[in-house]
């Protein structure tokens, strides 16, 4: 387990050709629930996928989530398990529904809330960052734009946290390098759904994917290797930018003294 778990962290720290490692996890029930109906979602996975998610915001630059995200769990977003520094937090507050008495705003690290441009000026949410980003015509922020900002900003390793409906639109986006999903031996019945995506008429359509399956304690997680569709890289000297290199199927098992250091 120990070496499969190293290696899928040494695949989120290597980027794809423009640069950027982008990784998204969600905690599931086995019928696919990730909270009851009233929203309570703590916790659905075990202990070890806990630490799993605190050495994963280890590794990252920033670590994302929606804002429903933060309204209904108020998480902090630190690193508290594992040893590490604790990675800028970025919110998706669209239209700046969140409030200063949320945690991440009553300090610990860095904090930037994405915002559309016409809902930037408002309220302070303590010393948290406002930036307004331009809008899809539905009001929304684009998982491209959102990554091409961050980006801009030296943000290369991002780790989407949650929630379902903020991973669903980057899955949906083509913008994921690796899905992880983590599943639990538990039948939830009604409740918030782990994934929410376009309809498709045939099972053809369908996105199947080949994971490597890591046992994690009492769960099962599902490491999905996915082909995200690259943002446009910078040329340099008028050179032309390097081809997208696509991720290979094959999984390279890290050795143990690589094992190790992740672990420690």
């Amino acid at each position: 387990m120990e070496r499969q778990l190293a290696q899928s962290y040494l695949d989120f720290l290597t980027p794809a050709a423009d640069g950027l490692s982008v990784l998204a996890h969600l905690g599931q029930s086995l019928d696919g629930r990730i909270a009851t109906s009233s929203g309570h979602s703590t916790y659905v996975t075990g202990k070890a996928d806990l630490v799993h998610m605190h050495r994963l915001r280890a590794l990252a630059d920033a670590v994302l989530v929606g804002g429903g995200t933060v309204a209904s769990d108020d998480p902090q977003l630190t690193v508290r398990l594992v040893e590490g520094p604790s990675p800028l937090r970025v919110v998706i507050d669209t239209r700046r529904k969140l409030t200063s008495t949320c945690r991440l705003f009553r300090g610990g690290p860095p904090t930037l809330v994405l915002c559309r441009e016409d809902r930037q000026e408002g309220p302070e949410l303590g010393n948290a960052e406002l930036l307004g980003l331009p809008s899809e015509l539905n009001g929304s922020l684009a998982p491209a734009t959102i990554l091409d900002w961050l980006r801009r900003r030296g943000i290369r390793r991002i780790f989407i946290e949650g929630g379902g409906i903020t991973v669903s639109r980057f899955l949906a986006s083509g913008c994921l390098d690796r899905l992880q999903l983590c599943i639990a031996p538990v039948v939830i019945g009604s409740g918030r759904e782990a994934l929410r995506l376009p309809a498709v008429a045939t099972m053809d359509e369908a996105l199947r994917l080949k994971p490597v399956v890591i046992p994690m304690g009492s769960d099962w997680l599902f490491d999905c290797d996915l082909k995200r569709r690259p943002l446009p890289v910078q040329r340099v000297s008028g050179e032309g930018a390097e081809p997208y290199a696509v991720a290979s199927e094959e999984i390279v098992v890290a050795d143990k003294s690589t094992s190790d250091a992740l672990f420690r």
